[in-house]
């Protein structure tokens, strides 16, 4: 890194510390720890989670420290944010997945860089998706977002529409559908929390029937990760644990 690149706003001291390695490095320990934990307690091998950490509103030369402290893939809500900061950091391996819900017309920018992307829930968005790649010769790793809170404010398919939306997705040959993923309700409940990762995995279990590349569950944040596992997440979307508390509300990202 360059002395520009390591250069820190008094924002960012306040919000990451004069060391941001050292603080994504003690921060990431600490996230590890928990999921193998809570894996220990499912009986699952630690392999069989991958963690994600989602970069929102962490800065371009902020990520610089993440990655030198060995965070080499980022997940952003927002295709704007995550297009400036791969515009930025360029010159590192980075492995960008979008994890928040995209308009159509969008599509063009999030095929140029994302590996994946895990909020897919319509079938227009899979047909202008699929028509990019098959212009640009590309494919895309995809999880389908599913409403497993019953709230009209989250996007997702409502589980019912599940199994007709996958028979569909067959027909749309660049995606490489992996899994499914959903946003759990916002609660200290964890009992209706799990709820939501139960229905979830019960839902996975019947599309898998229906496409086997659909073993995946992508589910469970920094609130609520480790009851996700516990219930099968194979994807665990971890932010504030590792970088800190946002400086904007989580409705700027995800629905209120």
């Amino acid at each position: 890194m360059t002395d520009h690149d390591t250069m820190l706003a008094p924002e960012d001291v306040e919000r990451f510390g004069a060391d941001p390695r050292a603080t994504f490095r003690a921060n990431l320990a600490s996230v590890e720890d928990r999921i193998a934990r809570a894996c220990a307690r499912a009986g699952r091998a630690r392999s069989s989670v991958r963690l994600l950490p989602i970069t929102k509103t962490v800065p371009a030369n902020v990520l610089r420290f993440a990655h030198a402290a060995g965070i080499s893939a980022f997940g952003e809500n927002k295709i704007q944010e995550a297009m400036t900061k791969r515009e930025s950091l360029g010159d590192l391996d980075i492995d960008w997945s979008i994890v928040g819900h995209l308009q159509t017309n969008k599509v063009k920018y999030l095929t140029r860089f994302a590996r994946e992307f895990h909020a897919l829930d319509s079938l227009r968005l899979a047909d202008r998706l699929n028509k990019r790649l098959e212009r640009e010769d590309g494919f895309l790793d995809v999880y389908v977002q599913v409403n497993t809170s019953g709230e009209e404010s989250k996007y997702g398919l409502h589980p019912d529409a599940l199994l007709p939306f996958v028979d569909t997705l067959a027909q749309f040959q660049r995606l490489r559908p992996r899994g499914l993923m959903t946003l759990a309700l916002f609660s200290l409940d964890m009992t209706e929390v799990r709820r939501c990762f139960v229905l979830l995995r019960e839902l996975r279990d019947k599309a898998v029937e229906h496409n086997a590349g659909l073993t995946e569950l992508s589910m469970g944040m920094t609130g609520d990760f480790e009851v996700a596992i516990e219930e099968g997440a194979t994807v665990v979307r971890v932010g504030q644990a590792i970088f800190g508390k946002r400086p904007t509300p989580d409705n700027y990202y995800w629905p209120a």
